[in-house]
């Protein structure tokens, strides 16, 4: 048996900021235009606050004007709908993101997609879900981890997926979805698998390449993955 081959999700990610950063300085020197995005948390959820303040610093390192709002957790739907609203308007910022889960009394559907399409960094507006379900990649905004997965995916297999089955694991719409989406652009053969598959390691071990984004620590097995495949690791557990 070989021994697997560990990607290297940060040299990867290293390359990435170094792209953002020139891009944000191009921009600023040939449009006169600073990058700006205006991040919001409500409450104090810690897993969400450690979130949105290493956004804020990444930002901020890629040369942003980076904005963040920090709500009490007693917010109103109205108080965070006019906060949206005003960051819509606001031609400074670029970028929105409301930082999920809200606390329980808000309705987050609303309120995400209140987010100008054009704004909404996290791809969850239906205009940029449906951009991205009918293949319009190019103006759609998708959501930055399945777009990083699909990066390292491409660094093993390539721009075309053609003939390879890929099998995700999780139907979110911040990732599942859109990540089966982005597989499917790439011609590979998906299935999206979750909670209510039916012999899930079988299924899995259908997969070339298999990404998981479950919230449960070493879920996928050793045993699971066909020998040779490809696998991403999504989930963030603490």
């Amino acid at each position: 048996m070989t021994a697997a081959t560990v990607i290297d999700g940060k040299q990867v990610a290293a390359s990435v900021i170094e792209a953002v950063k020139t891009a944000t300085s191009a921009l600023e020197t040939d449009a006169g235009v600073k990058a700006g995005l205006a991040v919001v948390i409500v409450g104090d959820d810690p897993a969400s606050h450690s979130y949105v303040t290493s956004k804020s610093r990444m930002a901020k390192e890629c040369g942003f004007k980076s904005i963040q709002h920090t709500l009490p957790a007693e917010t109103t739907q109205e108080e965070l709908a006019k906060l949206v609203q005003s960051l819509n308007e606001d031609p400074s910022i670029h970028g929105i993101l409301v930082q999920l889960p809200l606390p329980k009394h808000l309705n987050s559907e609303p309120i995400i997609q209140s987010i100008r399409p054009q704004k909404d960094v996290d791809g969850l507006h239906v205009v940029n879900a449906g951009k991205l379900a009918t293949g319009d990649l190019a103006t759609g905004l998708i959501s930055c981890t399945p777009a990083g997965a699909m990066l390292l995916v491409r660094r093993i297999h390539g721009e075309d997926l053609s003939g390879l089955n890929a099998v995700v694991i999780g139907r979110s719409n911040l990732f599942g979805k859109p990540m089966a989406q982005l597989l499917l652009n790439a011609n590979a053969t998906v299935t999206t698998a979750h909670s209510r598959t039916k012999d899930l390691p079988t299924v899995a071990r259908t997969a070339d390449i298999l990404v998981a984004a479950v919230g449960q620590p070493q879920m996928v097995k050793a045993d699971w993955i066909k020998p040779g495949a490809t696998v991403i690791d999504v989930g963030v557990n603490r």
